[in-house]
């Protein structure tokens, strides 16, 4: 991965989405704790919970590069990302990667008493198809046609599992290839999980009372909040950054090291001497002594507290990605 400040953003914020998206269902992982998983180290957490969001993370990517080449967002292609989203864990024995083929409901312990009962198995095949045209109807506006296919996926719940995940990763996905995104910096998770019950209530009354401009309200509304999430945490970062390179630059000598250990915990917040001397390919001692005058500018914090295997953690950086990733 390159180290342009734009690709480190969105390395890092699609990793926020797949915290967020898979928390509003109740999956309990940190955001260190997907760092950590995905660089081999251990999480404080179940490492299911964190498979979850490391797979919503892959099946992000793997969307977005078929649609890079010329794939179209279709059935076919949300079975695929449903197949990575599914992979290994609790979702292995729920059909990953193929449509229901049993009824299913949401709330309550059986169809008679659940709160919304799907469209029965027969019809599924109808609706589906009826939603993939949908999907590529220009006459509506890009966000207006958007917000209507979230409430229609999550209406006909295709899936046996995993489908309010996959519902609001087509919404990255429809305004990345209407070209109303360049690239998935958009997302909806943060404002969905701040506003879980009424993000529920109001797919509910699209279902039972046609309320679609109030959803559609809410929906935009998001869109708006999000955007102006985005930049905010945009120039939050790079001023962190640029003010600690600043710090790094009056090193002298000792700099270099720094400068490659700093670019380094971009990607990886929390790290130890021995994880760094190996990823960097330099020595323990060079690595211990670039962690010591991050350490002494106030860079970074030690966290373990011990004499040795010392855990040091980038955490003014940690803190501006964790925003709003509380578990509830």
């Amino acid at each position: 991965m390159s180290n342009h400040p734009t690709s480190l953003f969105i390395y890092m914020y699609i990793r926020k989405e797949a915290l967020l998206s898979s928390q509003i269902e109740g999956t309990q992982s940190s955001f260190s704790d997907l760092i950590l998983f995905e660089h081999h180290q251990k999480p404080a957490v179940s490492e299911e919970d964190v498979e979850e969001v490391s797979n919503y993370v892959k099946a992000i990517q793997h969307g977005l590069q078929r649609l890079d080449e010329d794939f179209p967002l279709s059935l076919r292609l949300l079975k695929e990302m449903h197949g990575i989203l599914l992979l290994g864990g609790r979702g292995s024995n729920m059909l990953p990667g193929e449509f229901r083929r049993s009824q299913n409901w949401i709330g309550g312990t059986r169809p008679g008493n659940a709160l919304f009962v799907p469209p029965p198995v027969e019809h599924l095949a109808d609706c589906l198809s009826n939603f993939e045209k949908f999907l590529h109807d220009k006459t509506l506006p890009v966000l207006i046609n958007t917000g209507i296919a979230h409430v229609q996926f999550e209406t006909i719940h295709p899936f046996l599992d995993g489908n309010g995940r996959l519902g609001r990763l087509l919404t990255t996905l429809l305004l990345c290839e209407n070209g109303m995104l360049e690239e998935p910096v958009l997302y909806l998770s943060l404002y969905l999980k701040q506003h879980r019950k009424t993000y529920y209530d109001l797919l509910q009354e699209v279902r039972t009372h046609g309320s679609w401009e109030t959803w559609l309200e809410f929906f935009l509304e998001g869109i708006y909040v999000s955007c102006k999430q985005a930049v905010k945490t945009t120039h939050e970062i790079n001023q962190l950054f640029k003010v600690d390179l600043e710090k790094i630059a009056a090193l002298g000598r000792a700099r270099f090291s720094c400068e490659q250990t700093f670019e380094y915990l971009k990607k990886l917040p929390q790290t130890s001497a021995p994880l760094l001397a190996k990823e960097l390919h330099i020595t323990a001692p060079t690595a211990r002594s670039a962690l010591n005058n991050l350490l002494t500018l106030g860079i970074l914090e030690e966290m373990s507290g011990k004499k040795r295997d010392k855990v040091y953690v980038y955490r003014n950086y940690l803190n501006i990605l964790e925003k709003g990733t509380e578990p509830f």
